[in-house]
């Protein structure tokens, strides 16, 4: 189970290192003659970015040496640890001695146009309609996949990412700043699970002064989180007083309107509970600069009355102590939970050079990343491995692949010792054909769907609009004064309070900053995606 953000348009990562190409694709740089092991197998040149848990030359990997025996291609990795990844990248795309390809790349789409525009990656769509029948069969089952990796000018640049577990509202990731509170808190001071926010309140004042870890000391935590988007943030409340709020601080009505999360006088009700709490001491100080690593350490100490994450098992682990809060109630008495724009999809997961001299055998390898059977593999890893702990088992009468009992492994640092990421497909369908549902990913669905989904009062989400160069411009451009100012006036007014003072004049900041340039641009998306859908 992968937990997927849809990343904020970055044109800096793009603007220097990646302008160079075309400069350097003009002086005639690139990869040499293709060359051949000494058994005959063609070389690929590829550069990736791999975990520091996993070996530096992935071709250690049980899954890629089998990989390598089924398309009779060696690949000659360059592999960077995924913090140095983009600068690593970025600099070996400018130097003239481009790869044949990068792997697990992370290119968003302003990096894509980019650089086919720069002609440093070559356009896909032969090569995927020619030469790779199981993608191919992905995209003539799912169009819905051919349209979001085709770019306004008709091409296609690069190979996706595919995890679908779930769909529509039951879609793992519908939701993910969940809340955990401490059930044991509860019953040790009688109190039931709150349904309002006024209940929350109310209990989270009882945690701060009833003792409820009955040490004599008021060391509780009533309520903590961090203070960014992403699942440990505390915008889950937000959907009691209205639309709610979630990463890309978008929704959509259920008229089809883009709406802007953070001008919703809902929004600004939130914020005011949120300083309500603040200003009687039942939020963690800690929690606008704290970083992960400070957020887990109290929450393994138990410190919690509630805390927000994708799962808790990364916090307080998997235990009876903390449950699934139920959405509250806010003062109009409706029940909401936002959902997220964000899938298990991603474009930029592959591209291939303009100097690559081996399209075909490319094609050959990429496809075979596709195989139901290769692409699980490459999301979670392998089976059969003798030196080190399985992620499956492999039942050869029904060719299929078992998830093995984790035994108190955390899934993710397993996954990334033996999986390869990348390109591959995992569709709903392939679950209990070619493999069976991870159970980290099982449980958190089935309580998604027990608790959160019937909640879920939005009927559209935003989806994965694929603008042109210039749209992503405005809005990477925009987004960088936008949004952090968003972030910035919510914070401060957690602490001051004085958001219903200031709103006026907040309004005003962000449509200085072009939030309306940014609506039309985002309406006119979803309206173009409206129509192809």
């Amino acid at each position: 189970m992968k937990k997927l953000r849809l990343p904020h348009w970055k044109k800096a990562l793009a603007a220097s290192a990646l302008s160079a190409v075309l400069v350097v694709t003009a002086c005639g740089g690139g990869s040499s003659e293709p060359q051949k092991t000494a058994d005959g197998k063609p070389i690929l040149r590829v550069l990736t970015s791999s975990s520091p848990l996993a070996p530096a030359d992935p071709n250690e990997k049980l899954v890629v040496k089998r990989l390598e025996e089924k398309t009779g291609v060696h690949i000659d990795w360059t592999s960077y640890t995924s913090d140095v990844f983009a600068e690593k990248r970025n600099l070996a795309m400018a130097s003239g001695d481009l790869p044949d390809a990068v792997f697990a790349a992370e290119y968003s789409d302003y990096d894509l146009l980019k650089l086919a525009k720069d002609g440093a990656i070559v356009p896909l769509e032969d090569l995927i309609d020619g030469q790779m029948p199981n993608f191919k069969k992905v995209l003539d089952e799912h169009p819905e996949y051919r349209s979001m990796i085709t770019a306004p000018d008709g091409h296609i640049y690069a190979f996706p990412w595919i995890e679908e577990l779930g769909s529509d509202k039951e879609r793992i990731q519908s939701v993910d700043d969940m809340p955990w509170i401490n059930v044991e808190w509860l019953k040790k001071l009688g109190l039931e699970m709150p349904k309002t926010t006024d209940e929350l309140k109310e209990v989270l004042i009882a945690f701060k002064t009833q003792d409820p870890n009955g040490n004599g000391k008021a060391d509780e935590i009533p309520l903590s989180f961090i203070d960014k988007p992403g699942g440990e943030n505390l915008t889950f409340l937000f959907a009691a007083f209205g639309l709610g709020e979630n990463p890309d601080h978008l929704v959509v009505t259920d008229e089809g309107k883009v709406v802007f999360t953070g001008t919703e006088p809902g929004y600004k009700d939130a914020v005011n509970y949120v300083h309500d709490l603040y200003k009687n001491g039942l939020v963690d100080i800690e929690s606008f600069q704290q970083d992960w690593n400070t957020y887990v350490a109290k929450g393994k100490d138990d410190r919690y009355g509630l805390y927000f994450t994708w799962d808790k098992a990364n916090i307080t682990g998997m235990n009876d102590k903390y449950d699934l809060m139920p959405p509250v109630a806010g003062p109009s008495g409706e029940v909401n939970v936002t959902r997220n724009n964000g899938m298990g999809f991603f474009r930029g997961s592959m591209v291939v050079t303009s100097t690559n001299k081996q399209l075909e055998t490319t094609a050959k390898w990429v496809d075979q990343l596709y195989d139901p059977l290769q692409s699980v593999q490459d999301n979670w890893g392998t089976y059969g491995d003798e030196t080190q702990q399985n992620i499956f088992e492999f039942d050869e009468a029904k060719q299929m692949l078992k998830h093995l009992p984790l035994e108190g492994s955390a899934p993710v640092e397993l996954r990334q010792k033996t999986s390869i990421g990348g390109p591959l497909a995992i569709l709903d369908e392939y679950f209990g054909k070619y493999t069976t549902m991870p159970d980290d990913a099982k449980w958190r669905m089935d309580l998604m769907k027990k608790v959160l989904v019937p909640h879920m009062t939005a009927e559209n989400t935003y989806p994965n609009v694929f603008f042109s160069i210039d749209e992503l411009d405005r809005l990477s451009t925009i987004e960088a004064d936008l949004f952090p100012y968003m972030l910035r006036k919510r914070t401060e007014w957690y602490q001051n309070g004085k958001a219903d003072a200031e709103w006026d004049a907040y309004l005003a900041e962000l449509d200085r900053l072009g939030l309306q340039e940014w609506l039309k641009i985002r309406q006119d998306g979803y309206d173009r995606s409206a129509v192809k859908s």
